[in-house]
């Protein structure tokens, strides 16, 4: 358990807590000895951490409507982005798992990580309260709320066409001009047009975030606040 806490950075005071929450269903079931798995924890863990990025969104980005606000929560605490957590601390190591999830690599299901990282973050919770909670829970949210797409808190495009339709005679379009790195992991490039003349290039990892980078430097380079 020395090795877990030292990945979590947290050090239990009762350390059943972090037992329990590491149990999968399938290996409490084989057991049968009284183990409880972690399924409680996991819905305790479940709200904690809503109200945790809540609290944290809510506190820091001031001008987000609620709208948007609840996108990025919902991108924040689902299944995609807790595996991810688990997978940075290598959680899925410590899981106790049943004979037969244990042969299907449950280790590396998502569904059974993202799971576990809940119930994690309830035990922390239950021995250290709201304030280890939120410590432990920041130090995956924040580096994950750097990387988001820019265009979720700015609409570019939207503003480089209101300021373009001014003039009717002008039209706007976005070209893909490039794309490279792996299936996974591609960046796009996208260039705007007004008319024919390009006025601002864009990369991203998709090509809605590209064409919204595009736009971003158009409106820079006119001279426009954003």
């Amino acid at each position: 358990m020395e090795v877990l806490e030292a990945r979590l950075q947290y050090k239990f005071n009762n350390v059943k807590l972090l037992e329990n929450a590491l149990n999968h269903s399938s290996y409490a079931n084989e057991v049968r000895n009284g183990t409880k798995s972690n399924e409680r924890l996991e819905f305790l863990g479940d709200s904690v951490l809503s109200v945790i990025v809540a609290s944290y969104l809510f506190e820091n980005f001031k001008t987000i409507p609620e709208g948007e606000l609840t996108k990025l929560r919902a991108s924040l605490v689902c299944e995609k982005s807790l595996c991810g957590f688990s997978r940075e601390i290598g959680l899925g190591e410590f899981l106790h798992l049943g004979k037969g999830e244990e042969k299907g690599g449950g280790r590396e299901r998502d569904s059974i990580l993202a799971d576990a990282f809940e119930a994690v973050l309830a035990a922390i919770y239950l021995d250290g309260g709201m304030e280890c909670a939120e410590r432990f829970v920041l130090r995956f949210v924040l580096p994950e709320l750097s990387h988001r797409d820019e265009q979720v808190f700015k609409d570019y495009k939207t503003t480089l066409q209101e300021i373009i339709q001014r003039n009717p005679e002008e039209t706007v379009t976005y070209h893909l001009t490039g794309e490279s790195g792996p299936d996974h992991d591609k960046i796009f490039e996208v260039e705007v047009h007004l008319n024919s003349n390009v006025i601002g290039k864009g990369k991203g990892k998709n090509k809605k975030q590209a064409e919204q980078m595009a736009a971003k430097e158009a409106l820079l380079l006119m001279g426009a606040e954003i």
